[in-house]
């Protein structure tokens, strides 16, 4: 019990001993005046049965607001799960959208490897083709210079004796 509802709860009781208490009191009939007329009747019943009536139509009242206040937030319980769902069903879609946009990115990376790849063989072939040619070109010249020079070589006769001069 809270503390608003223990002080509620002591004034009522206290409010039940003085009419318990006062009975006679209450009970005993007076000259009332309604404003338009004058009748005879128990004064302090009249406002006892008044504050009980006020008393009701507060607590009827709060039951209404705290309802309402139960229903609002009910309410808006339910519209802040549709609004958690609709995030979390973006959040998905925004995964799903990161998770394509990688692949794409990881294929076109692959493509590019596999053309420069393909292009590097290429390259290499071709620089292996002319190596070889310039090797070829390269031996035939030697072949040539080395066969010039037997060539030189046979024709030109031994000679006989070695001048000192030389």
């Amino acid at each position: 019990m809270g503390v608003r509802s223990a002080f509620l709860f002591a004034i009522l009781l206290l409010i039940a001993a003085l009419a318990a208490l006062n009975w006679g009191t209450l009970s005993a009939p007076v000259p009332v005046s309604l404003g338009f007329m004058t009748v005879s009747a128990p004064l302090g019943l009249m406002m006892l049965g008044l504050t009980v009536a006020l008393g009701v139509f507060f607590l009827v009242y709060v039951l209404y607001l705290h309802s309402s206040v139960l229903l609002d937030a009910k309410r808006h319980n339910r519209e802040m799960q549709v609004q958690r769902d609709l995030a979390d069903k973006a959040e998905a879609s925004r995964f799903t959208e990161l998770r394509n946009f990688l692949e794409a990115q990881e294929t076109k990376h692959m493509a590019q490897n596999a053309d420069r790849h393909a292009a590097l063989l290429t390259r290499l072939g071709q620089l292996e083709s002319v190596i070889r040619q310039r090797s070829e070109q390269s031996d035939n010249t030697v072949a040539a210079h080395i066969g010039q020079l037997e060539d030189r070589i046979e024709r030109k006769p031994l000679p006989t004796d070695i001048d000192p001069r030389i």
